[in-house]
């Protein structure tokens, strides 16, 4: 019988049904429209997303044939939150991360706890991406809502109730609310005071991998699925991935390079400097770890813009001799460092800085600037980014001797060998073709004893493609030029909002 993992995007969904060696049985995807009803709003219609999980689970498991799904766990985007009634109606549309409309409840929340208490109690910094502000935004600006919600809960829990179960959130999605307390593992009184909400009104935190109950007949039938599977609590989807990834200890770190990028880095204990120098710190999915992530909101999206913008050769090159267009606009590259800088904040600067007003850039052109200088940049100046980052959490006491590369970008070697040599670190490139969903299913079979620990799920699942070692001449150069990146945001932060 087969293990299904659930992972609920921003924008879609996917189901993948993986084998106790956890190769692929079964997969399907549902996409969805993410929402602008007003200035600052991003929202998805909770309805849509469920229908959605619904058809997506359907259709991988009636692809299964004679190896049915035994349990199954979800892997979710975080903060977004739902408000359900009483009676299952859904009273509004859930904000994602990046809907700012809460700034001024973030901000009063900062300020009433102060930053260095609520890093300790949350292992968060203030921001409006956060759960608990924006249900604090319903509570200022749409009383009606928050009057009538019997709960808030995020994807992962909401999921877990439309199958007909209690309520369970996992202390890696509590985490993501500004509303739990990572080192007691329980709901804040001091912050929900302050929010005016009862502990009741949210989910019940649990552990990552805990069986929170069966799915209910009549849920089953409707989904196809058998009777007796079992619903285990999943986590956030980076942590997810991290196991997925097979990132157990500390030392080794998950590296997802796709439309974006983040490193996923796990260790021990607890660290307050994290929150304080804009990093989160929060359980891992896997029991006795922490994790913190480092991103930016640039990654194969600035590979996509050259390919569009500037690739016509490129994309008639790739059709003509039937090759993806990423191999052909990637292959045009040396391997000399390159000597323009690309500034990949296109979409405003991830961490440490999260600054929304801050633009990417191209610095150093010349008139002897060809197209596959500027393809070398946007590889190395995404690799930079993550790099100044790794440098910064390195410097509060982290290991980082491996980062396991995961996600679309990673099929390149051309671009892992570079982002072995910026980061003077070794890359690992995985068979794992879906991070989150394996994460998820892995903590399926720990719920149901299919595994006896994470680590033997791990061992009988993860499987490595390729090993990059960073060159020790091109490393060096890179360490000058990182210098010279390091310097480039701070001198064009005055300028970035009135561009």
């Amino acid at each position: 019988m087969s293990l299904l993992g659930i992972d609920v995007g921003t924008t879609g969904c996917k189901a993948v049904a993986v084998d106790d060696g956890g190769r692929i049985l079964a997969s399907a995807y549902r996409e969805y429209p993410l929402l602008h009803p007003e200035p600052g709003a991003a929202e998805l219609d909770p309805e849509v997303v469920w229908r959605g999980v619904a058809e997506s689970v359907a259709e991988a498991n009636a692809r299964l044939g004679g190896d049915p799904v035994r349990a199954l766990a979800v892997s979710s985007q975080g903060e977004a939150v739902v408000p359900v009634a009483a009676d299952g109606r859904v009273l509004a549309n859930s904000p994602v991360s990046f809907d700012t409309r809460c700034a001024v409840q973030a901000a009063a929340l900062g300020r009433a706890v102060g930053a260095e208490r609520l890093g300790r109690i949350t292992g968060q910094s203030i921001h409006t991406m956060y759960s608990l502000p924006k249900i604090m935004w319903w509570r200022d600006e749409r009383p009606e809502v928050f009057r009538q919600a019997w709960k808030f809960l995020c994807y992962g829990d909401f999921v877990a109730w439309k199958l007909g179960l209690e309520p369970a959130i996992d202390h890696t999605m509590a985490a993501r609310t500004l509303a739990f307390d990572i080192r007691e593992r329980r709901w804040s009184a001091e912050l929900l005071g302050l929010a005016g909400l009862d502990e009741r009104r949210l989910a019940r935190p649990v552990a990552s991998g805990e069986a929170i109950g069966e799915v209910p007949r009549a849920a089953a039938a409707s989904l196809g699925l058998p009777d007796g599977v079992v619903v285990a609590a999943g986590g956030h989807d980076q942590p997810c991935g991290a196991l997925g990834a097979g990132v157990l200890h500390e030392g080794a770190a998950m590296y997802a390079v796709g439309t974006t990028e983040c490193i996923a880095l796990a260790f021990t204990e607890p660290r307050d400097a994290l929150p304080a120098r804009g990093y989160p710190c929060y359980p891992h999915v896997a029991p006795g770890l922490y994790v913190t992530l480092a991103g930016n909101f640039t990654g194969g999206a600035l590979l996509r813009w050259y390919r569009d913008v500037f690739g016509a050769e490129e994309r008639r090159a790739a059709e003509r001799d039937g090759r993806d267009v990423y191999d052909e606009i990637i292959s045009r590259v040396d391997d000399r460092p390159s000597r323009l800088f690309v500034l990949p904040h296109f979409a405003g600067s991830g961490s440490p800085f999260f600054d929304p007003a801050a633009r990417g850039a191209i610095v150093g052109l010349t008139f002897e600037t060809r197209r596959e200088d500027i393809v070398k940049a946007i590889l190395e100046g995404t690799t930079y980014e993550l790099a100044m980052n790794l440098r910064r959490v390195r410097e509060m006491g982290i290991a980082v001797r491996e980062l396991r590369a995961i996600g679309g970008g990673a099929r390149s070697r051309t671009w892992m060998r570079i982002k072995a040599d910026i980061m003077g670190t070794r890359i690992v490139t995985l068979e794992v073709s879906e991070a989150a969903c394996a994460g998820a299913a892995l903590l399926a079979g720990r719920a149901t004893g299919r595994y006896r620990s994470l680590e033997e799920a791990v061992a009988a699942t993860v499987r490595v493609r390729d090993t990059i070692d960073p060159d020790p001449g091109r490393s060096a150069a890179y360490r000058e030029r990182l210098a010279v990146y390091e310097r480039l945001y701070p001198a064009l932060r005055e300028i970035s909002p009135l561009v």
